[in-house]
């Protein structure tokens, strides 16, 4: 049986869910959610309390069973408290701003790259080397923060770069010289 599959889902106060026709939506005060569900998981809701079971131990099932719990858990958790990603910006000159709804990031090359919100993720700035962006979505929040990372991923040398904050960079020795004989 699977750990994470057979343990249950405790709805907090405020957050609604309904399934209809294998869709699963959940709303919440930070907005609403919605996942298809797999034909084989079955889903039950009862008293504030969402179990997530399957119909036998065959391999598709098994894994589907852990990962639709997740899911689920994950989308309560968005609707309820959101997630974040904090990224690092270290380099000499690199900076990043918020202009209305478009993060502008100074991050060494002639131009200045720019990316906008969208309605499911936010972005802050709290100051010229730190960047927040948060929102309902698990996977939108970290495919945002991969995107705005992959603009100066943190080079081994110097350290430059985007990084996520607690992030360890494997740093290398430069040029060693000419050894003398």
């Amino acid at each position: 049986m699977s750990r994470i599959g057979k343990k249950p889902v405790v709805l907090p106060a405020g957050v609604e869910v309904k399934l209809e026709d294998g869709v699963l939506t959940v709303k919440g005060p930070k907005g609403a959610l919605t996942q298809k569900i797999h034909p084989n998981i079955a889903i039950n809701i009862e008293a504030g309390v969402l179990t997530v079971t399957r119909p036998n131990d065959e391999k598709e099932n098994r894994a589907l069973h852990g990962l639709t719990r997740s899911l689920v858990a994950n989308m309560v958790t968005g609707v309820t408290d959101g997630f974040k990603k904090e990224l690092d910006v270290l380099g000499v000159g690199y900076r990043v701003q918020k202009q209305g709804k478009d993060l502008v990031m100074n991050l060494g090359y002639s131009h200045q790259v720019i990316m906008s919100e969208t309605e499911s993720i936010s972005i802050e700035v709290p100051s010229p080397n730190k960047i927040v962006i948060s929102g309902p979505d698990k996977q939108k929040v970290g495919q945002f923060a991969a995107e705005v990372r992959e603009k100066r991923p943190p080079e081994p040398y110097k350290g430059k770069g985007i990084r996520y904050t607690g992030e360890y960079v494997r740093r290398k020795e430069g040029k060693a010289g000419k050894s003398k004989k």
